[in-house]
């Protein structure tokens, strides 16, 4: 630990830290990407493979993968593949492509398979690391409930990172509308990519169970931030509102118990907090949208096959092209609440794409993402697949999940 992020901080030094580390101004281009997978075993399905035997089989690939790929082992043995930055939405395609397709290669050899599911509902999660934040932050989740624990070790996400923007106000460029813009499409996107269906005892109906899960934990550090003309402002103080999910010290971690980052700052934690704490914290927000110097775009099941390609290039043609973010404001004027907007978050992950308005602007949103890609000359298996799964899925206002559905039927009438 060095002098810097061992400093105690003060509660202004730290709203300032925030709100200058969220949003890193500069031009927009770049593309990154993070890939998460439930590992199976073929010849065992109830079977989770060991953390440290996915990582023997894949060694010889090198970590970075050829491609610039990071391999990472999530807390239930989920395999995340974190693209190298990519100087457009094309080059970290391509690039993650050919490193997935090593990785499955590999893992094929030996009876294992990438799960392309947004939740292993198969499976009863189970925590296979003893790293003392995964087991601080298992603890937090229990004091609430199961469902913290079926996010950390039974799903599987598509992240999608790009540039923050200028500092320019009036351009789509420009940070402050970037966020807002990413905000407005955020219900859209997860519906039309919703890929875990689930319906409870109670009847009730979900295509992004998965994101339901973690809407259903604690809401300080899952709900999206209330929208403010000041996107820094707006997530200095949710970072600071937010509850602390652990303090790092030897041994077992400390798991507070409604202790808000803004209270530690005051002097109401068990010591004084750093800079290191602060950071930590901030790992540990998961709202739908999150500002890390660039914006990552959290809310997007898992798909099956390749098909994490089309929301790469469906959010990346929106949010960086100048027409596509237009074409996507326009779209996404009829939704806006913002006093209900949680509420349509929520909406979004129970009904998908059925909903009439969701629909309606998801159609115009991937319309118009067709055309971005077609002018700019994206790949053409890249326009291909977002073709196809326009006219599958958002053109009959459907999701993956509808899929997952209708096969489990068929699974049960076979079974009877």
């Amino acid at each position: 630990m060095n002098d810097t992020t061992s400093a105690i901080l003060t509660e202004a030094t730290a709203a300032a830290y925030v709100a200058a580390a969220g949003f890193r101004v500069g031009p927009v281009g770049r593309v990154g990407v993070e890939l998460e997978y439930c590992v199976r075993d073929l010849s065992k399905p109830m079977h989770r493979p060991e953390p440290d035997h996915l990582l023997e089989l894949l060694a010889h690939l090198g970590n970075p993968l050829p491609g610039g790929s990071g391999v990472t082992i999530e807390p239930g043995g989920q395999l995340e593949l974190s693209s190298a930055v990519g100087a457009s939405m094309a080059d970290c395609v391509a690039a993650l492509t050919r490193d997935l397709a090593l990785v499955r290669g590999v893992l094929a050899g030996h009876g294992l398979i990438l799960d392309g599911t947004g939740l292993d509902d198969v499976r009863a999660p189970l925590l296979v690391t003893d790293h003392p934040r995964y087991v601080a932050l298992a603890e937090y989740h229990d004091r609430s409930g199961p469902k913290g624990l079926d996010v950390m070790c039974n799903s599987a996400s598509i992240q999608v990172c790009l540039d923050a923007g200028s500092d320019d106000e009036e351009d789509w460029g420009g940070y402050k509308r970037r966020w807002w813009l990413a905000d407005a499409i955020g219900p859209v996107v997860m519906a039309a990519f919703a890929n875990s269906p689930h319906r409870s005892k109670s009847g009730r109906r979900w295509v992004s169970h998965r994101q339901g899960l973690r809407f259903g934990t604690d809401a300080s550090r899952t709900r999206a931030p209330r929208r403010d003309d000041d996107p820094r402002a707006a997530w200095s103080r949710y970072a600071l509102a937010a509850k602390v999910a652990m303090v790092a010290g030897p041994g077992r971690w400390h798991v507070p118990a409604g202790l808000t980052m803004r209270a530690w700052l005051r002097g109401h934690g068990p010591r004084p907090a750093t800079l290191e704490d602060l950071e930590r914290h901030l790992g540990t927000l998961v709202p739908p949208v999150r500002p890390r110097g660039y914006l990552e775009l959290r809310m997007i099941d898992q798909q099956p096959g390749d098909g994490w390609t089309v929301p790469v290039a469906v959010v990346t043609a929106l949010l960086d092209d100048p027409q596509g973010a237009e074409a996507a404001a326009a779209a996404t004027e009829p939704l806006r609440s913002p006093l209900r907007r949680h509420r349509d978050w929520v909406g979004a992950a129970r009904e998908g794409l059925a909903d009439p308005a969701l629909g309606a602007a998801a159609l115009a949103c991937f319309t118009a993402a067709g055309e971005v890609l077609q002018r700019q000359g994206a790949p053409l298996a890249v326009r291909d697949a977002v073709a196809e799964f326009t006219e599958r899925y958002v053109a009959r206002g459907s999701c993956p999940a509808e899929d997952r559905r209708v096969q489990r039927r068929k699974v049960r009438v076979g079974a009877g």
